[in-house]
């Protein structure tokens, strides 16, 4: 998996991180659903994944990992305010500020228990 992806980790930040944009100030259909707060876990596991893959993208750079989990976190926000600014049919809800944020600083989290666990071995 490692020799899969070496090389290819910035593509694939950079591309989750524009798939975030487009999704987020996109026209979303409305749809019916019986789970509750769904979009709030959405936000949670897309931001988790964002922040897992920058973090992994310059884990030789891991005195970085908080300056990338606080770019995240305000990559996040200005999304929010630009879905109110920019768009008729989106609003900037601070419940996704606070999902986003729970995903990256979780994605962090494993991060670090990953890193540690390959820095022992």
């Amino acid at each position: 998996m490692k020799t899969l992806l070496k090389g290819k980790l910035l593509l694939i930040s950079i591309g989750i991180t524009i798939s975030i944009l487009y999704l987020s100030l996109m026209k979303m259909p409305k749809y019916e659903t019986s789970i509750s707060n769904i979009d709030k876990w959405q936000h949670g596991f897309a931001y988790f994944t964002l922040s897992i893959c920058w973090l992994l993208t310059f884990i030789n750079k891991a005195q970085k990992k908080y300056l990338i989990a606080f770019l995240c976190i305000a990559f996040g926000i200005i999304i929010e305010v630009l879905q109110n600014e920019l768009t008729s049919y989106r609003t900037g809800d601070y419940l996704d500020v606070l999902a986003n944020t729970t995903g990256v600083l979780l994605g962090l989290v494993v991060f670090n228990q990953i890193y540690k666990k390959n820095l022992h071995n």
